[in-house]
């Protein structure tokens, strides 16, 4: 019974909670309701501040324009729902992967607008007007870019599971350096993990693609 009353009084208030909050409250609140009912005096009210307590279960959805991969997209979803989650599931581009949840492997990166971004702690609300690019993004008329080419040229892959991510990963920091050293190129790569440990040869293929592409802007 002191669940029923608590959840009643908190739907009552009115007050903005959670998602996660809000189901708990109308959990409680429908499922105390029947007992309420038979013990209790008062008549459990069918609607909540005009809405019917179902209603708190749902997600706040909101509409949002994103522009991915050059496209302008209208998503409906909840502000605070994860930009990689939206890629993927509402925009089918696959590319970019789920490995941690976390933003501590760099699988799931994309680049918002030359900066490169964990998505899966990215949520959607945050994006605003910037330009979101996945992997799917990088070619140009059907040609590759650099770094998918060096990729390709020096086998730095197995798995591939990382890759998308990499050469996200790899883009963004040749769009802020575009002569990167060695050094340079695993500082900037530190936070992406290949657990096949191809490592040599991504450094490799970002100095590869770093050349390609200054050579494309002399």
């Amino acid at each position: 019974m002191c669940l029923f009353w608590a959840a009643l009084r908190h739907l009552h208030s009115g007050e903005v909670v959670s998602d996660r909050a809000a189901c708990r409250s109308a959990f409680l609140f429908s499922s105390s309701a029947a007992v309420a009912t038979t013990a209790s005096p008062y008549r459990v009210p069918e609607t909540v501040n005009g809405e019917r307590a179902r209603r708190y279960c749902l997600p706040m959805a909101a509409g949002f324009r994103l522009r991915v991969n050059g496209v302008e997209r209208r998503i409906a979803a909840p502000a605070a729902r994860s930009l990689l989650s939206v890629l993927r599931d509402e925009l089918d581009l696959t590319g970019s992967k789920y490995g941690c949840g976390q933003a501590a492997c760099g699988a799931c990166t994309v680049l918002l607008d030359r900066e490169a971004v964990r998505s899966c702690i990215t949520k959607l609300g945050t994006v605003g007007e910037r330009k979101v690019t996945t992997i799917e993004g990088l070619e140009t008329a059907g040609a590759l870019h650099p770094l998918q080419q060096a990729f390709l040229d020096h086998g730095a892959m197995q798995c591939g599971y990382c890759t998308s991510g990499m050469i996200m990963a790899g883009v963004g920091l040749l769009a802020e350096n575009p002569d990167p050293s060695e050094a340079e190129v695993r500082e900037g790569l530190e936070g992406n993990v290949c657990r096949c440990g191809t490592y040599p040869r991504i450094i490799a293929a970002v100095r590869q693609a770093a050349a390609a592409l200054r050579g494309q802007t002399r």
